[in-house]
């Protein structure tokens, strides 16, 4: 049985037993795979062709419990043809499937030793390459970590050692990175290995240029290394698949968050998309009307209002204005009405629309803003001071309730 690579276990194995062989990774997506010998179904061809299963029958087969197999075992579920799964494990570590199919499931024993044999020798091989790329994605962390850190000196020898790494050419030379963080639920721990894992599956949708990530608890980042800057289809796609993987993982209620800086030219320059990054991601966090992605330079305001310290923030979100209208208006109905009205742009008739009232009453609550507050819509400052107001509120809001958590 050769060893040399993944490829030439499947392919030997399957010439040796005439029957096409497979080998997936813990998730079932495909590693590997032999020709075929006329017993393939829908669900092989269709593994082979997107690398992956429909999620429904994934979920079946894990249900099984082959996670937790030690030998060979059938496999039967619906909608598939009947499949021997040998476990390929190394150090007692879980890292794949090898899988024979059969029409009846029947299977003689010299066939179940030499798919353990190859389950064996594959464990091998992929705890090999696992050790390897841990070390390397280790490294290549360190140096992400120092490029984006605050020290000048640490920048620069980041820049050198990421240079020195050859992980990408010259004609890529515009880089920005997108943050990922994870929502918290009360008191619940993060999902730590789920969300990396997330976050390397979505590095992988990445595949006509250079994606590196970083991943520490409930935070992580990928930094995109393009020969232009990213297009909107591909951050869609790298956020939408991390989604995907982190909710088959923890659960289909948990939804991670997610912040684009801006793209630069420089290696040097990295740290300010980084930090434009993580404070559009904690907009996604604060705000859910931003949606889970949020963009550096599609924030408007708030891009300015979350740069201050928290303590701050809160401070300033006290507007005397503001709080002289709440104590008027309990139930909030003048705050929401001046909510609309600015995230309308003042306009009578969409704001009318929007709060389903009649225009006459807009104004009238419009004039009665002015009455308690002693300000003008007429006058931009007094404009400018409640709308930036409101957008403080929504934020310090945001900020006690997290706080509260």
């Amino acid at each position: 049985m050769s060893d040399g690579d993944l490829q030439s276990i499947v392919d030997e194995l399957a010439e040796r037993l005439r029957r096409s062989v497979a080998i997936d990774d813990p998730s079932i997506r495909l590693l590997a795979a032999s020709r075929h010998f006329g017993d393939e179904d829908a669900t092989r061809v269709s593994s082979v062709l997107n690398r992956a299963v429909e999620p429904e029958i994934t979920d079946s087969i894990l249900a099984l419990g082959i996670a937790q197999w030690a030998a060979p075992g059938i496999v039967d579920v619906e909608a598939v043809k009947p499949r021997l799964c040998a476990p390929v494990r190394c150090n007692g570590m879980l890292l794949g499937y090898l899988w024979l199919i059969d029409e009846d499931g029947v299977f003689t024993a010299a066939e179940l030793t030499a798919a353990a044999e190859a389950a064996a020798a594959a464990g091998a091989l992929l705890y090999r390459r696992l050790l390897l790329h841990e070390r390397s994605k280790a490294r290549h962390e360190g140096i992400l970590r120092e490029l984006v850190s605050s020290d000048g000196v640490m920048r620069a020898q980041a820049i050198e050692d990421l240079r020195a790494e050859q992980l990408f050419g010259e004609d890529r030379a515009h880089f920005t990175v997108l943050a990922v963080q994870c929502r918290r639920a009360g008191t619940t721990a993060p999902h730590e290995v789920e969300f990396e894992a997330a976050i390397e599956d979505g590095v992988r949708t990445v595949t006509d240029d250079v994606a590196l990530m970083v991943a520490n608890r409930s935070r992580g980042w990928i930094l995109l290394i393009q020969r232009q800057p990213p297009a909107r289809m591909l951050v869609d796609a790298v956020t939408e698949r991390i989604t995907s993987r982190f909710q088959r993982l923890t659960g289909r209620d948990s939804r991670p968050v997610f912040g684009l800086g801006g793209t630069v030219t420089k290696l040097d320059a990295v740290h300010g998309s980084h930090q434009q990054a993580f404070l559009a991601a904690r907009a996604a966090l604060l705000l859910p009307s931003i949606g889970d992605l949020a963009r550096w330079g599609e924030l408007g305001p708030y891009e300015l209002l979350l740069k201050l310290p928290v303590d701050d923030l809160l401070g300033a979100a006290q507007i005397p204005a503001l709080s002289a209208i709440e104590l008027e208006d309990p139930h909030h109905v003048l705050l929401d009405t001046l909510t609309e009205f600015f995230d309308h742009g003042g306009n009578v008739r969409r704001t009318a629309d929007s709060l389903h009232i009649h225009r006459a009453t807009l104004y009238q609550r419009l004039k009665r803003v002015e009455q308690i507050t002693g300000y003008s819509f007429d006058n931009g400052d007094d404009r400018l001071m409640l709308h930036l107001g409101l957008k403080l509120r929504a934020i310090a809001s945001a900020y006690r309730d997290q706080l509260g958590d």
